[in-house]
Formats: C-alpha cells, sequence, structure tokens
C-alpha cells in the first residue's frame, strides 16, 4: 500500500513538472519556430528596413513593416483608452454601490458578451460603427469613409470590456472587507475609502487586468480587418484607414506564395506582433512590480 502511494505521488509530481515546463517552454519554442520561418527574410534584408521602411510591394520584395506595427499601435492603445475607464468605473459601481442583484445579472452578461465570436462584432461593426465614424468624420471636418483606425478600436473596446472587467471585479472582490470597514469606521465616505483602501489595495490587479486586455487587443484579428480598412499607409489621425499586423497576416497567408520571400514576411510579420506583445508585458510586469514598492 506504501509503494502504491510513493508510485502515486511520484507520478503526480511527474505530471505537473511537465505541466510546468510545457507552458514555460512553449513561448520559446513559438518564438524559435517564428524566427526559424522568418530567417530568409532577414537575411535578405536589414532589420532596420523591415522595422521602418514604409515602402510594401511584395511584388518587388519590398517589405517595410512600419506601417503595419503604427497602425496596430493605433488601433489598440485607443481601444484601451476606450476601455480602460468603462471597465473601471464599472467594476466599482458593481462592487461597491449596485445592489447584489444587479451584479448577479451582469456576471452572464459579461459572460455572454466575452463568447460572442469576434466575427459578430466585426459585422456589427460595419453596420454601426463605420456609418457613426463617418457621421462623426462629416461633423469634425475630418475626410473618412468610416473605415478606419478609430472604428476598429470602438468594436475592440467593445471586445475588450468584458475580459478586462471580469478581472476587475475579481481583484475588488479579493481586497478583505475588514479594511473597507475599518476605514469607515475611522469616518471616511464611502468614495475615499475607494480612492485610498480599494484603488490603492487593488492597483497591481488593476494593472495587470489592463495589461492582459491589451495583450488581447493587440492579437485580434478578423473583427479589426472587417473595420480598419486595411490601406497600406501611415495614419494621420484616428479617421484614417490603416492595416494591423493581424489584419496583414489573416488576410495574405495562403495568398501569392508564388513571390520570393512572402512566407518569410508574413512569418516575420507574426514574429513582430510575438515580439510587442512580450515587451509590452515586460513593461506592465515593470509597472506592476514598481506599483507593490509604493
Amino acid at each position: 500500500m506504501q509503494l502504491k502511494r510513493k508510485l502515486a505521488d511520484k507520478l503526480s509530481s511527474g505530471w505537473m513538472i511537465f505541466s510546468l515546463a510545457f507552458f514555460l517552454l512553449l513561448p520559446l519554442a513559438i518564438g524559435v519556430g517564428l524566427v526559424l520561418k522568418s530567417k530568409g527574410l532577414l537575411h535578405e534584408h536589414s532589420l532596420l528596413d523591415l522595422l521602418f521602411s514604409g515602402n510594401w510591394a511584395p511584388s518587388q520584395n519590398k517589405f517595410g513593416f512600419w506601417p503595419f506595427i503604427i497602425s496596430s499601435l493605433w488601433v489598440t492603445i485607443l481601444a484601451i483608452v476606450i476601455a480602460a475607464p468603462v471597465c473601471l468605473l464599472s467594476a466599482i459601481y458593481l462592487s461597491q454601490f449596485a445592489p447584489r442583484w444587479a451584479l448577479k445579472l451582469m456576471r452572464p452578461v459579461i459572460d455572454i458578451l466575452a463568447g460572442i465570436p469576434s466575427v459578430i462584432y466585426g459585422v456589427w461593426g460595419i453596420l454601426v460603427m463605420v456609418p457613426f465614424v463617418s457621421s462623426l468624420g462629416a461633423i469634425l471636418n475630418k475626410e473618412t469613409t468610416g473605415f478606419s483606425i478609430l472604428a476598429a478600436a470602438l468594436v475592440l473596446a467593445v471586445m475588450t470590456i468584458p475580459y478586462v472587467l471580469n478581472m476587475l471585479l475579481e481583484v475588488f472582490r479579493q481586497i478583505p472587507v475588514e479594511l473597507q470597514e475599518a476605514s469607515l469606521s475611522l469616518g471616511a465616505t464611502r468614495w475615499e475609502t475607494i480612492k485610498h483602501i480599494i484603488l490603492r489595495k487593488g492597483l497591481s490587479g488593476i494593472i495587470s487586468a489592463i495589461g492582459l486586455g491589451f495583450s488581447k487587443a493587440l492579437g485580434e484579428t478578423i473583427a479589426v480587418l472587417m473595420v480598419v480598412g486595411n490601406v497600406v499607409q501611415l495614419p494621420k489621425n484616428a479617421f484614417s484607414s490603416g492595416y494591423t499586423l493581424p489584419s496583414l497576416i489573416a488576410n495574405n497567408y495562403g495568398e501569392m506564395m508564388s513571390i520570393p520571400s512572402y512566407d518569410a514576411a508574413l512569418m516575420f510579420g507574426a514574429l513582430l506582433l510575438f515580439a510587442i506583445i512580450l515587451a509590452f508585458n515586460f513593461l506592465f510586469r515593470y509597472i506592476i512590480y514598481k506599483s507593490e514598492a509604493l
């Protein structure tokens, strides 16, 4: 009996170690695979030309990724700027002010929003957001077709909200009630308690939720592809059309493979997206580390 227990214990420990090693090595394996697939392009072109050139002409063997990088950052940052305040204020209201039935009602609504396929968000964006942006551009004297950075950011913000909101609700739920009660018992108002206790105690969790939302938004493909315009150019403003890295890969992979280096160029685009997400994840981790030290 004791031998069986030891064997079961070793097997359990072995599976846990294997699972941990698998998840630790998976990002490395993805990165190495993308580097190997794109090395043909890296041999033919300098890294600086690939990153900072705006000349995209695959038929002429010219692959400048700068417009795609800028469009991706435009859309993602604008989406997070729109979504983050909405999520934070909604999470504060639902966790601190709303009656319990409101939170119970909102939970399945948030789950439904998170589970809607991205292509449906894309169709909704074409039907609602594109005409809205076109009308807004006319009011502000901005030339736009509606298929723009702003339309993509609005659709992406709506898609990101349920994920970030769910994480923020969990962050606020984990804050001990005793801290709030102690603050209120000392004469602090409800809002002072939220400002100095809830937000301060949950700061690292808030940053983490926004960081994960940013990473999800940066990699979103179909919905953005349908409303961003897919024009290779440096966006002048939010009403300009753009072309994101995920849209580039989804639109062109499997097409025009007869062009030399085109496959490697798309793999390099995926490598760029992977590197940008890693860089922002490390940035958010650093911000979290600094916030915990306050």
